[in-house]
């Protein structure tokens, strides 16, 4: 766990719960890489899915094939700036965008 990580869990006061290797993040990769904001939401890790769904613009849409898996190796090629928050706990919604952060915990992320 990087110390970038460590700083954001810590500024939120949330236990760190580091993605494990080779597990899949939820992105969607059919919008550009250039959409603002950068939205990510963290459910309960299932089976090789680490919680994480990553996508930039607007609301996610409810397509079924929206997301795509990536591996958590290559997320950093995805959405460099989403590296330090993805140690964040499941239940945590985070949006980026150039001078903006918000970080909330929603309990609904924790359902089924």
């Amino acid at each position: 766990m990087s110390w970038a990580q460590r700083r954001v869990c810590w500024r939120f006061g949330v236990k760190p719960l580091l993605p494990g290797r080779g597990t899949m993040i939820g992105v969607g990769l059919s919008r550009s890489s250039g959409l603002l904001p950068l939205n990510a939401v963290r459910h309960p890790p299932v089976g090789q899915s680490n919680g994480w769904y990553v996508w930039r613009g607007g609301p996610a849409p409810q397509d079924d094939d929206f997301f795509s898996p990536v591996h958590v190796e290559h997320a950093k090629s995805h959405f460099p700036e989403l590296m330090p928050y993805l140690a964040l706990p499941p239940g945590i919604g985070v949006i980026l965008a150039p001078g903006h952060e918000d970080v909330w915990h929603d309990e609904a992320f924790l359902e089924p």
